[in-house]
């Protein structure tokens, strides 16, 4: 590439030089964080009043191993709690299930009832600290586990805090954890966000993932133009269900990934608050300032993570962590450096935490709100970023919007496509990844990677057996007969969940309701 026909990875142009002429046909940025349309920040003071939740993404094995790294990550400074469910768990298998062998507490933390949740939390006062939660299909499931054990533990529902992922549209389009159609996916959504309204005021009750559609290959562009789509779906599902927007607009929260360009991460973040913010104002007719805000969660981009010199991940990590914070993240996670090659371990997690407090408590990044603001590069790439992202949801919109464009497939071929041209730029030598197609290193030493204990899926299945053989099997029969009815009278199914886990019926045995009662979704692409 010669420095004329330099472009970011969505496409934009950049001049050698930017000045001043390239961004004077757009409307000039606000002068502060805090005011409409949040380009420079969704609060006036951002870091100066309170940092970002530093949130490390963990969970491996059992519920007794996740939670032992959960408290290791606390006492190291860690400010907020992210689990990774397991596979089977995801999709809504028990740990016996034929389709779970070989995935129990592979990916994330296996979860099977509500005494393993009772476990993964034990000695970690709910009350003070801030859950994120990776899950989507069972979201509801995992979302009444979580109630339950604040219960238990004494802390009333109204003062839970933090978030569940919840976007089962995202499943359809990048990651394929999906069981039933989009249909009644879309009704449990809107049934949580009924339910949190009322009973559960500081729980965020969806957060409208970017993150997995950029990792499976998206642009910049794409990632908040495919995001921001979805989230207008859920609006519409919500309003159509009855809802007010401004009482369940304000617990929307968002998640993106942050890659390489350092410039364009920062600009995309900035576009993307300003686009929602309007979207919220002028399509929906909102009125509280809380349902403008675009607060998002944030993580490195694992799919840029190298298992060709791994060190070199700390400094990709850190750049991407710097362009979140740059760009206003309210929550991040960085990637341990090691995780192209398998779960991170303590020494690799601790790392990653220490990128964000270095950031946080060194680098001087915090001082000041929205410091790239004015800068004519930075102008110039938001405003771009907002005019293609606004014209490919304007072409979304004309197809019918995002649940007819993940039925025709349209979202799935241009990630796709993305994805090839990405590919073959980095084969061309045109993209440079270092270790990969430029100074790669003959002999490089593997580091030693976290390897889950074989007779750990064992271990998981001879406890849920234990488990069905101690419980009362009456009383959680009678709660899954009460989920049937709930489904199949179009009702409410949260708090007929929450009966059941409490009864301890499994996550399996509840999925199984839903499958009986409304199918599961077979993908026809």
């Amino acid at each position: 590439m010669t420095d004329d026909n330099r472009k970011t990875t969505s496409d934009i142009k950049i001049p050698v030089t930017v000045t001043g002429d390239d961004i004077a046909s757009e409307p000039p940025a606000p002068q502060r964080a805090g005011e409409y349309p949040y380009t420079r920040g969704v609060y006036p003071n951002m870091y100066r009043g309170r940092l970002w939740t530093m949130r490390q993404y963990a969970g491996f094995g059992t519920a007794t191993e996740t939670n032992q790294r959960f408290k290791y990550l606390l006492n190291k400074g860690q400010t907020g709690l992210s689990v990774a469910f397991d596979l089977a768990t995801q999709i809504g298998y028990d740990s016996d299930h034929k389709m779970a062998a070989g995935e129990v507490g592979r990916t994330g933390v296996a979860i099977d009832s509500l005494k393993d949740m009772e476990t993964l939390f034990d000695g970690i006062p709910l009350d003070r600290v801030s859950t994120s939660m990776t899950i989507n299909s069972t979201a509801v499931i995992l979302l009444a586990m979580y109630i339950a054990v604040g219960k238990k533990q004494g802390v009333a529902p109204e003062k839970l805090m933090g978030t569940i992922q919840n976007d089962v549209l995202k499943e359809f389009i990048a990651r394929g954890t999906y069981i039933l159609p989009p249909g009644p996916s879309m009704k449990i959504i809107t049934d949580i966000f009924e339910y949190a309204g009322q009973h559960l005021p500081r729980y965020n009750t969806i957060s409208i993932s970017g993150y997995h559609i950029r990792e499976a290959g998206a642009t910049a562009v794409q990632e908040v133009a495919f995001t921001l789509s979805n989230a207008i779906a859920y609006v519409k599902a919500a309003l159509a269900a009855g809802l007010d927007i401004d009482k369940f607009a304000p617990r929307l929260s968002f998640f993106f990934a942050a890659h390489n360009d350092l410039f364009e991460e920062v600009a995309k973040f900035r576009a993307a608050r300003t686009i929602w913010a309007e979207i919220i104002k002028e399509k929906f007719g909102a009125q509280s300032e809380k349902s403008m805000l675009l607060r998002f969660h944030t993580q490195t981009g694992g799919s840029t993570l190298t298992a060709q010199q791994p060190e070199n991940n700390i400094v990709r990590t850190s750049m991407q962590a710097l362009a979140a914070v740059l760009g206003g993240t309210q929550s991040l996670h960085t990637n341990s450096y090691d995780e192209a090659l398998g779960l991170p371990t303590e020494h690799s997690a601790e790392i990653a935490l220490r990128t964000q407090q270095l950031l946080a408590h060194e680098s001087g990044v915090t001082y000041t709100v929205d410091p790239l603001a004015g800068s004519y590069y930075v102008e110039y790439l938001t405003a771009e970023l907002q005019r293609k992202t606004q014209a490919l949801m304007d072409e979304i919109d004309r197809r019918g919007g995002s649940v007819s464009c993940i039925e025709s497939g349209y979202f799935r071929n241009e990630i796709a496509s993305s994805a090839y041209e990405y590919q073959k730029r980095i084969e061309a030598n045109e993209t440079v990844v270092i270790g990969v197609n430029k100074f790669v290193s003959e002999n490089v030493e593997i580091p030693s990677i976290l390897k889950v204990d074989p007779q750990l899926e064992q271990r998981q299945v001879q406890a849920l057996i234990e488990l069905r053989r101690t419980r009362d099997q009456g009383a959680v029969d009678k709660r899954l007969e009460n989920i049937a009815d709930a489904a199949d009278k179009n009702e409410n199914v949260v708090a007929p969940v929450l009966e059941a886990v409490e009864q301890y019926a499994t996550v399996g045995e509840i999925s199984d309701v839903f499958r009986k009662v409304w199918g599961e979704y077979v993908d026809q692409g």
